[in-house]
This record gives C-alpha cells, structure tokens and sequence, in this order.
C-alpha cells in the first residue's frame, strides 16, 4: 500500500488531528454555552443595573429599574419577557466559541512549539503553559470580540423594549451589518481592550490555581486523584477566575452596550479607563463585582 492510499484509509481524526480538534471542540464548547447561556444573560442584565453614566445622562429617566438579584433578575426576565428570552443573544454566542476556540487552540499550539519551545525532555514547564493559556486566550478574544458585542447589545434588547425603547436589531446579521454600516471596521470592536484583559486574566486565574489547588489536595488531604478533587479544583479556580476577570467583563459590557452617535462613537465612555473611573465613582468599588454569582457558576 502506497503512503497516499495508506493515508486514506485512517480515521478523520487521524488524518486531519487539528480539524478534527478543532471541531470536537467547538461543538462541546457550543452545547456548554446554550445550557449555561440563562446564566450569561442574567450576569449582562446585573452588570448595568443602577449605571452611574446612564443615570448622569438622564437617559433612564423615570424607568429606574428595581435592584434585584441573580434569581430574581432571571424571574423577571421570564415573567415580563417571556422564558425564551433567556436565550436571546444565544446565536453569536455560539458564533463567538466556533471563533475562539479556534483561533485560541491554534494560537496555542504554535506558542508552545515554535514560541516558547519545549525543555529538553519534551516536557512543557508550567510557567510556560500559564504564559501561553494567556496569550492565546487573548489572541482568540481579539478575533472573537465583534460576536460578544452583538451578544451583548441583544441579550439588552428586551430591556430596551420594556423601557419603551426602539429595538436596534432585526437579527444577528442585520445588527452586524447595522453595526458595520455606523461605525466601521472599528466599530466591530468596541470594547476589545477589557475583553481581552478579562481573557487573558481568566485564564491565568484557571490555569495556576486548578493546578495548584489539585496539588494541594493530593498532598495535604486523604482525596485521591478522582472526579471529586477535579471538582474541587475547578470551583477553586472558577471563584479566582471570576474573582480576576469580573471587573473588566463589567467595563466590556457597559461599553458594548453604551448608546452612541452616527459615527458609531460611544456617548457615555471615552474609554475603558473613562468606564473604570465613572463605575467606581459613581457606583463604589464593588460595583465592579455586579454579576459576579452567574459568572462564577459558568465557570
């Protein structure tokens, strides 16, 4: 058998390993996003109640909503809304996990082999596999941040309605063209700069403390390397991940979502940093922990 017919006759996920990573993937990381996706809306729904510049600018003049929780948040969308709202937004959610897993599994393997390199014994030390977890993290929510800015501004598009509001978006597409056709290429990434800082703290805050909390567990404690130490794990390192990454998902949220004029140019915030100071002026420190429960549960 020739090499070529050889080739032929393996599995596609021997023939074509990195498609075929790629794919699995992403298909796992879509069917994740839709279960947990009532969570996300909640947290984008908390994360601008009581805005400070949006208060200032009298545009929620006379339609303050109530200050309410994570449960009572999800009730409220479901009773005015209708339950299948909690689901809005879910389409270039799932759009923006095709692109960044992709993009950041790429990224990845390229900073480890060619990048950062191996040691010599082919072992990849952990300092290392922090720095490229960020980077790729942040290279992949650069590629996929114009699908978290139409996620966002439609998760708020029910909100609008209830304010007595114009909706701004038919669909996923047109509000990617409206998007494109008001504020440019750059338009399409409002918000990138807290996007990719929350990415690549995130991952840092996961990829250390899952490690170290299992090695702990493993050493201090009678668990052994089983399905409950990786649980443990992993509510350890989802808790420092949220701890890290929740202000900045704030900023990107609020500049996502800030209205703004026919040169797509946004009216509350110059800038990240302008949102920062605004938030915790206005709203306190821990305003930047608004929504800080649903995303620590998605993790």
């Amino acid at each position: 058998m020739s090499p070529g017919e050889e080739e032929k006759s393996l599995p596609p996920p021997e023939r074509w390993p990195r498609a075929s990573k790629f794919a699995l993937s992403a298909f796992a990381a879509a069917v994740a996003e839709l279960v947990t996706f009532p969570l996300d809306l909640t947290k984008t729904r908390l994360q601008v109640q009581g805005e400070a510049a949006v208060d200032r600018s009298g545009a929620a003049a006379g339609r303050a909503a109530p200050y309410r929780g994570m449960l009572r948040t999800a009730a409220g969308v479901v009773q005015e809304e209708g339950l299948w709202k909690l689901w809005q937004g879910a389409t270039p959610a799932v759009y923006r996990h095709i692109v960044y897993s992709g993009v950041r599994m790429v990224a990845y393997e390229h900073l480890r082999d060619s990048v950062l390199g191996r040691a010599e014994d082919e072992s990849f030390p952990f300092w290392k596999a922090v720095v490229g977890g960020m980077s790729a993290g942040a290279i992949g929510q650069f590629f996929a941040s114009p699908t978290d800015l139409v996620k966002v501004q439609m998760q708020m598009e029910g909100k609008r309605k209830l304010e007595g509001k114009p909706l701004r978006f038919r669909g996923v597409h047109h509000a990617f063209l409206k998007i494109l056709s008001e504020g440019g290429i750059r338009g399409l990434w409002a918000g990138w700069v807290p996007n990719v800082q929350r990415a690549a703290l995130v991952n840092m805050g996961d990829l250390t403390t899952y490690d170290s909390v299992k090695h702990f567990l493993l050493l201090n404690t009678p668990l052994v390397d089983n399905s409950v130490t990786h649980s443990v794990a992993s509510c350890c390192s989802g808790l420092v991940a949220a701890v890290l990454g929740t202000p900045a998902d704030v900023v990107k949220t609020r500049i996502m979502n800030q209205p703004r004029d026919k040169q797509g140019r946004g009216l509350l915030y110059k800038s990240s940093t302008d949102c920062l100071i605004q938030t915790v002026q206005g709203e306190g420190f821990m305003s930047l922990y608004k929504g800080f429960i649903p995303t620590w549960m998605r993790m």
